[in-house]
């Protein structure tokens, strides 16, 4: 679904970013700005800017910008449609009427329907918990000391049993067997006719990050298998790509996300204060459950049950954690097995000192490691320190790599340059580490900010800034450099439109140009441009020579780039005398 750039202006335009930022975060006007604290990180200082003249938003504490489509896209996690039809009914503005095909329609009115049957089946579950045939779930809960206010918080309830029940009461709302059995809710079959997918457990609504029932997780009361149940894949529900609690964990704004193993460990920890834990469904931890959570933190702990189950769970998700570009300590609970258990005996201040004390991942993992060798002995010390300069490879930036190099070795008594030496010898004898690297999921990364230097893209940043902070430059270094000379993608992209902007209207209004852009990164990239700051350097003549030298490198690197992609004798010989025009030149404010 597409809206044309035209509308999506209109939409931009018609919705003021501090009127909209303001109903969600209290902001105070400092200047010609406004202030509050970020939504996107854990501060306790205002460094969160919105700008009405600008019409964008800025965090100078993690680099979060963008317009009001960047801001209720990371808030709201809309996709962009969703995003403008919000911000357009918002702004009282009629979209256009987008053609979609028969199969769409039938898609969309189908998923409709599985979202009303879900959010049915969960009002019927929570009701059944109050009545009478929910004496022994209330009890069930009363005894894992779950309050009535987490109760409803989370909608808990409670499946009859009977093996038809919910069947019965679905089909009474209107509902044909075939979309009931599409719901996961029912089964049908020949010889047992339907029965529901749920009876006799207490339950627990799933829900995506919308607040919308999606499927369910039911506990057996009493003897019976298996102990917990989750709904089946359906359209709505993919258990590899949602965690429970998300709905309210990606709301809580702390700097990192608690994983933990079940649905009770995550309403523990909830009910304890601790509202940024999830836990996957049923299933083993996979990569979307990792780009999932990457959109809303850059770190995460495991608390992950102590048993030995729980050990081989934490280490297969590691380093999906990694791949998915995230940041990874391990939270202990010894003695007790999981942080329900944890919290119940010890409460949530001794919990809060564990999350404190959170372990690093990879020395998390080598301390396993260590358990399969004899370190009394001289030859299981050997293989051990060899299978870690071997782990440590995986550490590909020199720095970090020698980081941990020198943690492992204060820990267990080795010499830096020993080990330091033997992660080399194998870094040369292993031909395989580069395929092993290209076979790991890849992490998205700004590979074109690696490929330049970083004075000149700090010197692309500032003249952009210069640009955007005194319009009147343009005219100065317009005759020297063309937004084409800045060969950043992102930085050429905003300077084409600063340039054109700049000679159209003689302004610049940067909450449009960010609209030029889909991805997150590139979004902060170019919020920064525009919440840089160039103050401070007073003096005339020192300015002129800032700014001079900066068009300089700009241009000289283009010139170069230039010169190594032509064989035209002519084109080459203007390049040249491009280079010796340049070393006369002086910008005069």
């Amino acid at each position: 679904m597409f809206y044309s750039d035209d509308v999506i202006e209109e939409v931009r335009s018609r919705n003021d970013v501090v009127d909209l930022i303001g109903n969600y975060i209290k902001l105070t006007k400092k200047g010609s700005s406004y202030f509050g604290l970020c939504p996107f990180h854990n501060e306790k200082s205002p460094s969160f800017s919105v700008s009405r003249d600008k019409q964008m938003y800025y965090c100078f504490g993690c680099g979060a910008g963008g317009n009001v489509f960047t801001f209720v896209m990371e808030y709201e996690n809309y996709t962009f449609v969703e995003a403008v039809k919000y911000l357009a009914e918002r702004a009282g503005i009629k979209l256009p009427e987008v053609e979609v095909t028969e199969e769409q329609k039938r898609i969309q009115n189908k998923r409709q329907r599985l979202l009303d049957i879900q959010k049915q089946a969960a009002q019927y579950f929570y009701y059944q918990l109050k009545s009478k045939n929910g004496v022994n779930a209330r009890a069930y809960f009363e005894k894992r000391r779950l309050t009535k206010e987490t109760i409803a918080h989370f909608g808990l309830g409670f499946s009859n049993p009977y093996s038809n029940d919910l069947y019965q009461f679905l089909k009474s709302k209107g509902y044909d067997d075939q979309i009931l059995k599409d719901s996961g809710l029912v089964t049908i079959d020949e010889k047992r006719g339907a029965h529901d997918k749920f009876w006799n457990r207490v339950m627990f609504p799933i829900m995506d990050v919308n607040n919308k029932v999606i499927g369910f997780g039911g506990r057996v009361l009493g003897e019976g298998t298996p102990k917990y149940l989750n709904s089946p894949e359906t359209l709505l529900f993919d258990k590899s790509r949602n965690l429970y609690g998300l709905n309210f964990a990606r709301t809580s704004r702390q700097p990192f996300m608690i994983i933990c193993e079940g649905y009770m460990d995550v309403i523990a920890m909830h009910q304890a204060g601790f509202t940024n834990a999830v836990a996957s469904l049923g299933t083993a931890f996979t990569l979307q459950h990792g780009i999932l959570l990457k959109r809303y933190t850059e770190e995460v702990r495991l608390a992950y049950d102590s048993d030995e189950a729980g050990v081989k769970a934490a280490l297969r998700a590691i380093p999906i954690l990694r791949s998915a570009g995230l940041r990874i300590r391990i939270i202990h609970m010894n003695p007790y097995k999981d942080p329900d258990e944890f919290i119940k005996n010890l409460g949530m201040e001794a919990f809060q000192e564990r999350i404190d004390q959170a372990e690093n991942s990879f020395l998390f993992e080598v301390s396993i490691l260590e358990r399969s060798y004899n370190l009394s002995d001289p030859d299981g010390k050997t293989r051990f320190f060899n299978a870690v300069a071997q782990r440590l490879l995986e550490f590909e930036q020199e720095l970090e790599r020698n980081n941990y190099i020198e943690a492992i070795a204060r820990k267990y008594g080795i010499a830096f340059t020993d080990l330091q030496k033997l992660v080399n010898r194998y870094g040369l004898t292993l031909p395989e580490r580069q395929t092993m690297r290209e076979e790991r999921p890849a992490v998205s990364r700004d590979k074109d900010s690696e490929q330049y230097p970083e004075a000149l893209l700090a010197a692309q940043k500032l003249l952009l800034t210069w640009l955007v902070n005194d319009v009147t430059l343009l005219k100065k270094i317009k005759p020297w450099l063309d937004w084409e000379d800045f060969v950043h993608p992102v930085y050429r992209t905003v300077g084409r439109a600063v340039y054109e902007s700049i000679e159209t209207t003689g302004q610049i209004v940067p909450g449009q140009i960010i609209n030029l852009f889909q991805e997150k990164e590139e979004q902060k990239l170019v919020a920064g441009i525009f919440n840089s700051d160039i103050a401070g350097i007073e003096d005339k003549n020192a300015r002129e020579k800032a700014l001079t030298e900066t068009v300089i490198r700009i241009k000289k690197y283009h010139l170069e780039e230039l010169t190594r992609h032509t064989q035209d004798l002519g084109e080459l010989q203007k390049i040249i005398r491009m280079k010796s025009d340049l070393q006369n030149l002086h910008i005069s404010l």
